[in-house]
């Protein structure tokens, strides 16, 4: 076994000898850290074929963090053992992956500093909640604005058709914006639907701050608004994190009007987008690190 820190990345689907591009940048940052590259066919993955997509991973070559494209829950279980299979491991495993990744897992943990929720498991392609199932999941909720999503991602660039709700209380609004929310996601709806309290956020944007072994080893700005790199406060969330457990996570903050700064999401690291211009390089020290411990 290797006493270096190995790197799982996706592969390029049309060259399978070298990391996607979207990666390249960060294999490269991981290389200079002391790093060694394994490559996982993504595509196969999604499709179910586990032991394909690492058969170009070396046997007995060692533990590894996972990097790449997303990966439902069930098909990161699915990675784990394939790999166990080639006498590998990943650092994060699968019950690490789904606490960070699925916001039901991670939800108790964070329950005082980010808006609160409420959820439902459905099957990606089944029916979406009646008028009175949604209004019952909403309940606990009370009245008010709140906002509609899986158990990962929400659709906020649809923001008024399916994902904001200015009034919890109106039940036919409610019911057609979940309704169409899950008509969007179709087949990757993922875990279920989550409803959200709406809180006012400054027009500042979102802190994304990287985790790894409870140490904030990097904050970076939102992929989504990458001229904006707040500073937010991390005591409380720090405390929140090593309760959680997973080794490598990221938390997105942003700060509400009244001046409080809260954890709009709860990520894992492995598949959490770096913003261009990001230090890759710095992230990428601490996880060859951490790998070796």
């Amino acid at each position: 076994m290797s006493e270096r820190s190995g790197f799982l990345f996706c592969a390029d689907p049309l060259r399978a000898s070298r990391p996607d591009p979207q990666f390249a940048a960060e294999a490269a940052a991981a290389r200079a850290a002391g790093g060694r590259i394994a490559l996982v066919d993504h595509d196969a993955l999604l499709a179910g074929d586990a032991a394909g997509a690492v058969a170009r991973v070396a046997r007995d070559s060692g533990p590894y963090w996972y990097r790449g494209w997303m990966i439902p829950s069930d098909r990161y279980a699915e990675l784990e053992s394939a790999l166990g299979a080639r006498g590998c491991a990943l650092l994060t495993g699968a019950a690490d992956y789904r606490r960070a990744h699925e916001l039901p897992c991670w939800y108790e943990e964070f329950r005082e500093l980010t808006p609160r929720s409420v959820w439902s498991a459905m099957a990606p392609g089944a029916p979406a909640p009646t008028v009175g199932e949604a209004a019952g999941l909403a309940a606990p909720l009370g009245p008010g604005p709140g906002i509609v999503k899986d158990y990962v991602k929400s659709r906020k660039h649809e923001w008024h058709e399916a994902c904001y709700v200015p009034e919890l209380a109106d039940r036919d609004r409610l019911a057609a914006v979940v309704s169409r929310f899950v008509e969007l996601q179709g087949g990757f709806l993922a875990g279920g639907v989550v409803l959200r309290s709406f809180e006012p956020f400054v027009e500042g944007g979102e802190a994304r701050v990287w985790w790894v072994d409870g140490r904030a080893v990097l904050i970076t700005a939102h992929p989504d608004t990458p001229d904006r790199a707040p500073t937010p406060e991390l005591s409380a969330v720090r405390e929140a994190v090593g309760r959680l457990g997973p080794r490598w996570i990221t938390t997105d903050l942003a700060l509400r009007e009244d001046g409080v700064w809260r954890v709009v999401e709860v990520g894992d690291g492995q598949v959490s987008g770096l913003p261009a211009g990001a230090d890759a390089e710095g992230l990428f020290t601490a996880l060859a690190a951490a790998a070796l411990r």
